[in-house]
């Protein structure tokens, strides 16, 4: 009994009550700030990755020629997000591709992630429109041209950009012009208008790595479209034939 209290007698000269809870909390401190900067470092790993991954892709130009640059440019950002693939007109959901483009795919892939997880897709093409979207649009837009004495509406490429091209540019379809509001630098108006039909545009309910900078993305895509119609309009003033 009595050496048990000798040596707390001892330790509580050698750590006093007070030290102990200074230390104590001294330890907590750096334990919390140790926590808070690897937090810091690991978001930003994750943003410097993420902007990389992002910065390597840039959405190929439309095989449809002509159109209005800022139409064009919004439809090389959906693109980006809805296809992110080096041949985005073949691309099904879930990274596949198919090869006849006489019509559309209709091929039922099941979703394997977000809300709509278990249930199937039809979503192909540059723009990822589903079967029933497509029969609905390209009876409203697209060129029609015979074949063997009756109307094709096939899916090829320059076509999927002509039926997109001719529904963005249908304000009546939108209830808004959206090449106006995109000259006028309301990107972000027309990104929440589209984004219940292309629902990784920021205000659906299926973002992903690109939503994010989209903004970015289509500057940059503009800065390409109004380049390559003021180098057309030099060449055609010159006198320049391709």
């Amino acid at each position: 009994m009595q050496i048990v209290l000798k040596h707390s007698s001892k330790k509580s000269k050698l750590f006093p009550s007070n030290n102990i809870k200074k230390l104590k909390g001294q330890a907590t401190i750096v334990g919390i700030l140790t926590l808070a900067f690897l937090i810091l470092l690991w978001q930003g790993f994750w943003q410097r990755k993420t902007s990389i991954n992002n910065t390597e892709y840039i959405p190929p130009t439309l095989v449809m020629t002509g159109g209005n640059p800022y139409i064009r440019a919004l439809m090389r950002t959906i693109s980006a997000s809805e296809a992110q693939d080096s041949n985005p007109y073949t691309l099904l959901y879930g990274g596949e591709h198919f090869s006849e483009l006489n019509r559309h795919p209709d091929r039922c892939i099941t979703i394997v992630s977000g809300p709509h997880q278990g249930e199937c897709t039809t979503a192909a093409g540059r723009y990822q429109i589903l079967t029933s979207t497509w029969q609905k649009k390209v009876r409203q837009y697209h060129p029609k041209h015979l074949k063997e004495n009756r109307i094709s509406y096939s899916f090829e490429p320059e076509l999927q950009d002509r039926v997109v091209y001719a529904w963005l540019s249908d304000r009546h379809a939108w209830g808004n012009d959206i090449a106006v509001l995109l000259k006028q630098g309301k990107l972000e108006q027309v990104l929440q208008l589209l984004s219940g039909t292309w629902t990784s545009l920021g205000y659906g309910i299926e973002n992903n790595s690109i939503t994010p900078v989209l903004m970015r993305i289509y500057q940059k895509m503009l800065a390409e479209e109004l380049a390559q119609v003021n180098s057309t309009s030099i060449q055609k003033k010159l006198g320049i034939q391709h």
